[in-house]
């Protein structure tokens, strides 16, 4: 870590003191206290709804804070606007990515700062030059020209990498960046953290991956809702210290009950046979019984999310069949797939799987409106009313009110209510896309939990994760996938760490 100074002798590069902000029934930051020093990687952890994400708005320049002072470059600042932070220095990664999808990635990249050549035209060939300096300073093999829309989340997020370097900030947030990297762009993405912090720069990492905090950290603070637990030295604190900052309570990391191994008595819920869409997936076979857990893993890109879309109706196939309890549904038909009782809990909560908009109460409703209508016509307000206080109550989700819009939520807050209206439907199959992804600790125990309940009740369960830990806590047996087909199903009896990987890259 830094010790530089100014000339006055601080050797803050941010100093925050006293930071409140306060929402109509939530204090989001109680007086919070937080400090960077040059050189420096400070990384942030708490649970969702912690406050995390309101420390990032305000000095971001996204809200207001409603009290306290911040000094940055040891002057007093009030950010106005994001534009407004980005002049004084400071670069925001967001967990969410805020785009243009129909652009190009180097239009992405200098949005509001597009180059203009002669005339007022934009400047094209300088564009994509000085974007292809960015892009290649860290090894991203994205080309400049690229539609932004057609790239993977996991390339998005290294445009978004290039962005904040290109803005030559002195302190750059990265938001949870590796919740949708592969291993290889993560090690790139620490690589170029440590550039930066060579560089003087100040870096805040948020990540609810406790091992990259342990891996790239120089101190590390807990919030807790809203209010700061302690600030250590990576060196001074363990994982262990830091979940009970965090969650103020132990957490069980082991499995939450026995392997289950259901025999030829057990029914088969649902059963896939020779799936195929062309170029995605290949001739995909697989089953789920009443009560089993089958997980599915694999690297990016080898094809598990495009499985769950297809069988769900969302994503066409050309060929093969899917039953549930051994009746053949249509392919391709969404809405056949929810009358035959599958759901999809959907990786991107915000843009598949939620109305962020709407309130709680009509986003839990939502699926279900044909049940909470009288005689088939009139939605019963006092049925829905119900319906959603009693699954916001099941879920423990945190909210002042029903009526409080979704947007307005930390993310696993949001995953909670994506989970309460199908859990209100009562489905037979339930798929879980990353179900913790960008979650907290303390909510990925309620998350894990809830899932095993399921099973419990006969559910057949499909999850899709790249966490090989929640893989080998939770499933019962794992699919694992390279290149769009299914390369091995190990028992989690039997699986490993290494077992799984190896699979993955399609080795044997």
């Amino acid at each position: 870590m830094s010790e530089q100074q100014f000339e006055n002798g601080s050797k803050y590069l941010l100093e925050v003191k006293g930071l409140k902000k306060i929402y109509p029934g939530v204090i989001a930051l109680n007086e919070v206290d937080f400090d960077i020093h040059y050189g420096e990687v400070h990384c942030l952890v708490g649970e969702n709804g912690a406050g995390k994400s309101t420390l990032i708005e305000i000095l971001g320049g996204t809200i207001a804070q409603d009290g306290g002072t911040i000094k940055f470059e040891d002057k007093k600042v009030n950010f106005k606007s994001p534009k407004n932070a980005q002049e004084k220095g400071i670069a925001v990664l967001h967990q969410e990515l805020p785009a243009l999808p129909d652009l190009t990635v180097a239009e992405n990249i200098y949005v509001s700062r597009l180059p203009i050549g002669k005339f007022g035209l934009l400047d094209y060939k300088k564009l994509y030059k000085e974007a292809n300096y960015w892009l290649d300073l860290i090894h991203s093999e994205i080309d400049s020209r690229e539609i932004f829309g057609n790239l993977p989340i996991a390339k998005q997020q290294l445009v978004s990498i290039a962005k904040a370097l290109s803005l030559d900030a002195k302190l750059i947030f990265f938001d949870e960046p590796s919740a949708v990297l592969t291993l290889t762009e993560l090690d790139r993405l620490f690589n170029i953290i440590k550039d930066l912090k060579n560089q003087q720069k100040g870096i805040v990492y948020i990540s609810h991956r406790l091992d990259e905090i342990f891996e790239i950290g120089d101190r590390v603070t807990v919030l807790r809702n809203g209010n700061l637990v302690e600030t250590n030295t990576v060196t001074d604190t363990t994982k262990d210290d830091l979940i009970r900052q965090m969650v103020g309570r132990e957490v069980n990391e082991v499995r939450l009950r026995d392997c289950y191994t259901p025999d030829e008595t057990v029914p088969i819920v649902i059963e896939v046979k020779n799936l195929n869409q062309p170029g995605v997936l290949n001739d995909i076979n697989f089953h789920v019984t009443a009560g089993e857990i089958v997980g599915f893993f694999g690297l990016v890109g080898a094809g598990r999310t495009e499985i769950a879309r297809a069988i769900i109706g969302a994503d066409p196939v050309k060929s093969g069949s899917i039953s549930i309890r051994g009746t053949m549904i249509a392919r391709n038909n969404p809405q056949k797939a929810l009358k035959s009782g599958m759901c999809l809990i959907p990786e991107d909560r915000k843009l598949q799987g939620l109305l962020l908009h709407k309130s709680i109460r009509e986003n839990i409703a939502l699926p279900s409106l044909s049940d909470l209508s009288s005689a088939g016509m009139w939605l019963d307000s006092g049925a829905v009313s119900k319906r959603a206080r009693n699954f916001t109550e099941k879920l423990s989700i945190k909210t002042p009110s029903i009526e409080q819009k979704t947007k307005n939520l930390s993310g696993g807050n949001q995953q909670k209510i994506v989970l309460a209206k199908w859990l209100s439907r009562d489905m037979e199959v339930y798929i879980f896309d990353e179900p913790t992804r960008g979650v907290d600790v303390g909510a990925k125990e309620e998350i894990r939990k809830l899932i095993i309940e399921l099973a419990a009740a006969g559910k057949a369960i499909i999850l899709i994760s790249s966490e090989i830990p929640e893989i080998l806590t939770l499933s019962d047996r794992v699919l694992v996938m390279h290149n769009g087909s299914i390369t091995a199903d190990i028992p989690v009896t039997k699986a490993t760490q290494e077992k799984l990987l190896r699979s993955s890259m399609g080795e044997a």
